[in-house]
């Protein structure tokens, strides 16, 4: 049976210890080599895919000729971003197969590594543009914004005002919670008509400056 040897590539050290984004990658080669071959090693490299110098990586190409021995990733898109990067390995004579697409050839991942590479660099544009067009319009955003805060602001007040006037000297002593209680058993609702919850009964007595028992 066919020798493979598994790698893998999360971008960050939060990703490779909590797995997250490994764990996907591990069950879709494992569905792969089951039926195929057998796993023989495993290789991890925690970089950006931008980055193309990788010890891991190295390391499993160096035992793939050793062996006879085929690479297996689970996406493309885990091995390179850059279609000279993947161009350079399979030109060693690696056998490089992609668990997502197992039945792709050289020349099919080329070309679906050039179509990945082309619409990283559309979104690059794209999100570029987007960005000096926010700039450009910077002042009037803030603006509007800033003007929308502060009328948020004055809503909030005025509200905290009007729940203050339903509640009395004693029900101001009581504890956040017992306050919420009496509110929703009255029918009375938030600014934003829901129920009161303790936190919420603490903001809005907090800006009108009342402390209640707890």
């Amino acid at each position: 049976m066919t020798k493979f040897i598994a790698y893998f590539r999360v971008s960050t050290e939060r990703q490779g210890k909590s797995g997250l984004g490994l764990a996907a990658q591990h069950r879709k080669i494992s569905e792969f080599v089951a039926g195929t071959g057998t796993l023989i090693a495993e290789f991890c490299d925690i970089q950006s895919g931008k980055d193309d110098s990788r010890t891991e990586l190295q390391r499993a190409i160096q035992l793939a000729k050793r062996e006879n021995a085929k690479i297996v990733i689970a996406r493309l898109d885990r091995f390179s971003r850059r279609v000279s990067f993947i161009a350079s390995i399979l030109e060693q004579g690696i056998g490089l197969v992609c668990a997502e697409m197992p039945n792709a050839t050289d020349f099919q991942l080329h070309i679906f590594a050039a179509l990945a590479q082309e619409e990283r660099r559309l979104i690059s544009e794209r999100t570029k543009a987007a960005l000096a067009e926010a700039k450009r319009r910077g002042k009037i955003l803030g603006s509007n914004g800033r003007n929308l805060a502060a009328k948020n602001r004055k809503a909030a007040d005025e509200f905290a005002s009007q729940l203050r006037a339903k509640l009395d000297a004693d029900a101001v002593r009581r504890s956040y919670s017992e306050i919420a209680r009496h509110l929703n058993d009255a029918g009375v609702t938030t600014a934003t008509g829901r129920k009161f919850y303790p936190q919420t009964v603490k903001n809005y007595l907090t800006r009108s400056f009342i402390g209640p028992g707890d």
